[in-house]
Parts: C-alpha cells; sequence; structure tokens
C-alpha cells in the first residue's frame, strides 16, 4: 500500500495535521489509514473487562467486536516489535497509509515543522524527507504553510500516486 510518514518533534503538530488531512483526503474519495508509532506502554481495553482478562490470562491476541467497530490486540510479549512493513501488511486495503512516527524508516515524509519549538529540522539529514510543513519559510525544500490543507493533500496525493 502506498505509505507517507507524518514526522517531527513532539509537540509539532502531527496529529492535529493529520486529523485535518483525513476528512479532506475522504472527500477526494480515498479511503485512508494510519499507522500511529507511540513509544509508551497504552492501554486500548479496561483493566477487569473480559477482553482484558483474556490478555492477561496470556491470550497471544485478542479481537474485540461490537457492532460499531472492532480491535485486535496482539500481545508481543518476549517477541520484538514489528517493523513498519510487517503493521502495513496487517492493514486492511486502503489507497493511502499516514504514518505518524516511524522517523527512521525507510518510506517517503512530511515533516511538519514550528518555529516555536525551537527544535532543529529534520530535513536536512533524512532525504525521505521530501517537503516540510511549517509556520515560517525554509530554505532548500518544498515547503507548504501548515494551514493549507489542500495543498498539503495534493502534495500527499501526488506522493503517493508517484511512489505507488
Amino acid at each position: 500500500m502506498k505509505t507517507l510518514g507524518i514526522v517531527g518533534w513532539s509537540g509539532s503538530g502531527k496529529t492535529t495535521l493529520i486529523e485535518r488531512l483525513l476528512p479532506h483526503l475522504g472527500q477526494q474519495g480515498l479511503r485512508v489509514s494510519v499507522i500511529k508509532q507511540s513509544h509508551h506502554a497504552i492501554e486500548t481495553d479496561q483493566p477487569g473487562k473480559d477482553s482484558w482478562r483474556h490478555r492477561q490470562a496470556g491470550a497471544h491476541e485478542v479481537l474485540l467486536s461490537t457492532p460499531h467497530r472492532w480491535v485486535l490486540t496482539h500481545e508481543l510479549r518476549a517477541e520484538p516489535a514489528p517493523d513498519l512493513d510487517a503493521l502495513v501488511a496487517r492493514l486492511a486495503p486502503c489507497d493511502i497509509v499516514l504514518v505518524e512516527g516511524f522517523k527512521l524508516a525507510a518510506h517517503p515524509k512530511l515533516e511538519v515543522w514550528r518555529s516555536a519549538l525551537g527544535k532543529p529540522c529534520l530535513y536536512p539529514d533524512d532525504r525521505r524527507i521530501l517537503a516540510v510543513a511549517s509556520d515560517i519559510p525554509l530554505p532548500g525544500i518544498r515547503q507548504y504553510d501548515l494551514d493549507d490543507i489542500a495543498a498539503i493533500g495534493r502534495f500527499i496525493m501526488e506522493v503517493c500516486k508517484r511512489d505507488g
């Protein structure tokens, strides 16, 4: 599947940008999925609920199904974390996968950068970063205003069409 990474420092606005892009890309008739990498131990289940109890008892995977959604939880236990390709392969078919995180993976990327964070840009050290969405002009790279969702959406469609 066609993937595009949304990378940047914590607090740069990656999640907010994706949240704004999803309805725009959907209006273009695209089916978009998201993979979010976190370095924290997250819980999608509630302690004491049946599916939580199944995981605690040692289930390798628990699939919870409701009339509104389903969630598959895969416990790694002593296994190494899967790489991005393995995770993308688990997704249902879609037109585009936006990837938040995995900044070291070898896929095309858009950097989100804000001057107020005071952090260096990532693009000078990563040739896979094809453009930056920023709040100020930056030298030597294709750039988009953080609020120009239509232009960023066109860029994503262009990259995914070219790389797909």
